[in-house]
């Protein structure tokens, strides 16, 4: 589904096109053309690479989808494939941006994400003086809002790891639901992980090295981006280990519990071996016991079991087992 085609000249909108007159502006110098796709069909994508002489094979990576994350130059065009991660109701949801980049053209495709581009056509209409770049400028400042998207997924996941944190040292007693639940943020950590590691890789190649021809003159911008990827992907490996490192307090914990549990379950084991220990030995029913017929052997037998018990529960209770 075509959501806008706008042509630009000297960095301000000239008017929004129509697909089929799409080729007049582009021999018209300093102007570029900016198609925005959602949810493209097969016979929409071959219109545009008609339009645009795109490669066949990158039209293929945006046709299939499920990408990744990577940056491929294609003579003087370039081909970049972005995922979206979205947090909804909890849950994260992957979408893909496929960005096409040619001398005269810039076309983005976006698939399986809710949240639109709208708010960077409009920042960059508001900076003429940068949109007058061209396409390399779009790129940057569409690859610019993915990666800034990143970063309150990031906050949320951190927050949840608080969240589960202050569980286990709250109180609460260390369970499985805390172990379900950090193994849960492991994964979410992970798939932002895959988003922003190839990405990264595919972003140092923007503006160190050798620099692709149409990127050339925008290198501190790709720079900017690949800087805070760097920021975005060191936080994701520190929270990955705050993660593993929480996992395995929560079981330390669990097994202080076991331990705890375990001791009280010996000291009022040992509370009543004494009294079935004497009562058993009195029980035997032999002929000839002492005390057996003894006036005072019940009450001074029944004293005995509450002493031993009364100082064994002393002494458990000072230890800290009861």
């Amino acid at each position: 589904m075509l959501i806008s085609c706008v042509a630009y000249e000297n960095g301000k909108k000239l008017a929004d096109v129509a697909k089929q007159d799409i080729s007049e502006y582009l021999t018209r110098p300093n102007c570029f053309v900016w198609v925005a796709l959602l949810e493209p069909s097969a016979e929409e994508l071959a219109e545009m690479q008609s339009q645009f002489s795109l490669h066949e094979l990158a039209i293929e990576d945006a046709q299939h989808g499920h990408q990744r994350p990577k940056i491929e130059e294609y003579g003087d065009s370039l081909f970049a494939v972005l995922h979206t991660v979205e947090m909804i109701d909890g849950e994260l949801h992957i979408g893909e941006v496929d960005v096409f980049v040619g001398p005269n053209y810039v076309l983005s495709v976006r698939n399986r994400t809710k949240q639109g581009f709208r708010n960077v056509r409009e920042r960059c209409e508001r900076e003429p003086h940068l949109l007058r770049q061209g396409p390399s400028f779009v790129l940057y400042a569409l690859m610019d809002a993915v990666v800034d998207r990143y970063f309150p997924v990031l906050d949320s996941l951190e927050v949840e790891l608080e969240r589960v944190e202050e569980k286990m040292f709250g109180g609460t007693a260390a369970t499985r639901a805390n172990i379900e639940a950090l193994y849960g943020l492991k994964q979410q950590l992970m798939t932002l992980k895959h988003a922003v590691g190839p990405l990264l890789e595919g972003t140092s190649k923007l503006w160190g090295g050798r620099v692709p021809a149409i990127c050339s003159g925008n290198q501190e911008y790709f720079r900017d981006v690949y800087d805070h990827l760097f920021r975005i992907n060191q936080s994701i490996d520190s929270q990955r280990d705050m993660v593993v490192t929480a996992m395995s307090v929560n079981l330390s914990l669990t097994a202080v519990q076991e331990n705890e549990t375990t001791k009280r379950l010996a000291a009022y084991a040992a509370l009543v071996a004494v009294p079935t220990m004497i009562a058993g030995i009195y029980g035997m029913n032999f002929e000839h016991m002492p005390e057996l017929k003894w006036v005072y052997g019940y009450p001074l037998s029944i004293a005995v079991m509450t002493i031993i018990d009364g100082y064994l529960y002393f002494r458990f209770r000072r230890s800290g087992w009861l």
